[in-house]
């Protein structure tokens, strides 16, 4: 199947009214998004991020294209849960509704270590702190379902590397370490770890909330500066196997724009750029048993929050 020809200009419609959250907006994919979608007149642009000093530019440069857009930085560390929960206290204050969310931050192949909380860094970053965020903005995202004309969409940032989780997919006894010998290639089998739950863990949000339109989305192999930042040695196997097949990173954030505003998107679908309704060719990130695991794990460590 041959992907769908998009250009954010000229496809995109007016998004007038409506209110976007990206998560991971001070670069890369989501720095390009919230330029792309701010250039169709949507009523406010949230987004998150760690560094302000970049969220600062980003909205003088946003404001010199789009000056009628309202675009609001709220700092957040995705991978603590804490921080997560003041974010969405801050959003909830901010609009009374909610029409695209993109769970766009995440880090790649990074050494072992645990995240404030105590989970597997890439797996408390990539997964529980959207996961929570999610949790804690449902209300929010239900309640603009209700609105007349809604189309509230959820856009969860996978990637092809959910091919390379560990055996066993996710290893639920060991999340609460740094799972340092995890896999073969650890950093890589803990990172595709991260992304089978992000693409299984939207499969039952689709199941739980259909009223929302909840989709996974590889963006394409792009060598941002999450995989330039990588070791040499950590990001060659990639190289090798994509040699190629990369994607130009001033069109990395062509997929997720598609995602967030084409019509006739199917709820629950895993999407491989741009539009391609993708086979997953795992029998891991096709097992509704593991998705029902990883649920449920996810509800019973964010119940306190």
């Amino acid at each position: 199947m041959s992907s769908i020809n998009f250009s954010p200009d000229k496809d995109i419609p007016s998004l007038a009214g409506q209110v976007i959250f990206i998560t991971g907006g001070t670069a890369g994919l989501g720095s390009g998004s919230i330029r792309a979608l701010a250039k169709h007149e949507p009523a406010q642009i949230i987004f998150s991020g760690r560094n302000e000093k970049s969220a600062n530019a980003l909205i003088d440069d946003v404001r010199k294209q789009s000056p009628n857009v309202k675009v609001t930085f709220v700092r957040c560390d995705i991978s603590s849960l804490a921080s997560v929960r003041e974010c969405a206290t801050t959003i909830k204050s901010t609009t009374d509704r909610l029409d695209i969310f993109m769970l766009n931050a995440g880090i790649m192949a990074v050494p072992p270590a645990t995240s404030a909380d105590g989970y597997e860094i890439q797996f408390a970053t990539n997964h529980v702190g959207h996961a929570l965020l999610v949790k804690l903005l449902l209300p929010l995202l239900q309640h603009t379902a209700k609105l007349p004309g809604a189309d509230v969409r959820v856009i969860n940032m996978t990637s092809i590397a959910y091919q390379q989780a560990p055996s066993q997919g996710i290893d639920f006894a060991t999340l609460k370490s740094s799972q340092p010998n995890l896999g073969l290639l650890n950093k890589w089998a803990r990172y595709g770890q991260s992304k089978l739950a992000q693409m299984l863990y939207t499969d039952e949000l689709a199941s739980h909330y259909p009223e929302i339109t909840w989709v996974s989305i590889h963006p394409g192999v792009i060598l941002t500066g999450l995989f330039e930042n990588t070791t040499l040695w950590t990001r060659l196997p990639v190289l090798l196997i994509n040699l190629g097949k990369t994607t130009p990173v001033e069109k990395g954030h062509f997929a997720q724009c598609w995602a967030a505003t084409a019509p006739g998107i199917v709820n629950g679908m895993y999407y491989e750029p741009i539009g391609i309704k993708a086979k997953r060719t795992t029998a891991l990130a096709r097992d509704q048993k593991l998705a029902a695991k990883l649920w449920e794990w996810t509800q019973t460590e964010l119940a306190k929050w």
